[in-house]
């Protein structure tokens, strides 16, 4: 059985205030894996508000490279200094906003892994995509690239997330028979690699998810979990949204 993992995405929110005010009233409810991911700038913030607490910390990106003359990026050793256990890679924004393509995402993927950090590896298609009939084609393009530079069996220590861009931020939501059939291709192209070790690939879903979705997706058989954008910055519905996943 694999233990649901449920992670928020604050994306480019927050305040030192605001922070606080979120994690003195949130609590992670037994039985799943919760990952909170701030902006880089809190993360110092964070760890200290959720040292001792159930809920571990994750950053939003990392560069590909080693340390060295990058300037602007932020490097995974420096996300482990500051007590980071997991990543997002490859979220839909980073590869529409910032030209992040299949190939720059793999290996972010494999950089991630080679430190020990826990990378939660986002796919999807865009409307045009799925209108056209190439949703699962775009997905199983995404994660070829992935397993490429990294195994079934090192993708198990990490998530992937499912993650349709017409979805996120819009209020629209895939169905749950939509994104149970696109998690299901996922776990059969992981299996042709590695049938073993798919059967253990946490494979999330991101996209609108809120406290009177959560439930109906999260019984899905292939949806493990949730990547949680908006409704992850109010602690209420975050945390209604862990208790849906448990």
């Amino acid at each position: 059985m694999r233990r649901k993992l449920v992670a928020a995405n604050w994306k480019m929110n927050g305040s030192f205030a605001a922070n606080a005010a979120w994690a003195v009233p949130f609590r992670a409810p037994a039985g799943c894996d919760v990952v909170v991911c701030p902006p880089f700038v809190y993360l110092g913030q964070m760890a200290g508000l959720l040292g001792g607490s159930a809920v571990e910390l994750g950053a939003q990106n990392l560069s590909s490279e080693k340390l060295g003359a990058f300037t602007g990026e932020v490097a995974g050793e420096m996300l482990l200094d500051c007590g980071v256990r997991w990543v997002i890679v490859g979220h839909s924004e980073r590869r529409a906003l910032y030209g992040e393509t299949d190939t720059v995402v793999a290996a972010k993927t494999a950089r991630a892994l080679a430190l020990g950090l826990r990378p939660i590896v986002c796919v999807g298609e865009t409307l045009e995509e799925r209108e056209a009939g190439r949703a699962l084609a775009v997905v199983q393009r995404q994660i070829a690239a992935v397993l490429a530079q990294a195994s079934v069996a090192q993708l198990a220590g990490g998530a992937l997330a499912y993650e349709p861009v017409w979805a996120i931020g819009t209020g629209r939501t895939a169905t749950p028979q939509q994104a149970q059939e696109v998690h299901a291709a996922i776990r059969v192209q992981l299996a042709a690699a590695d049938a073993a070790a798919a059967v253990t690939v946490r494979i999330l879903y991101g996209g609108s998810v809120k406290p009177s979705n959560a439930q109906e997706l999260f019984t899905q058989p292939d949806i493990d979990g949730g990547l949680i954008g908006g409704a992850s910055l109010v602690a209420a519905d975050f945390a209604a949204i862990c208790v849906a996943a448990c």
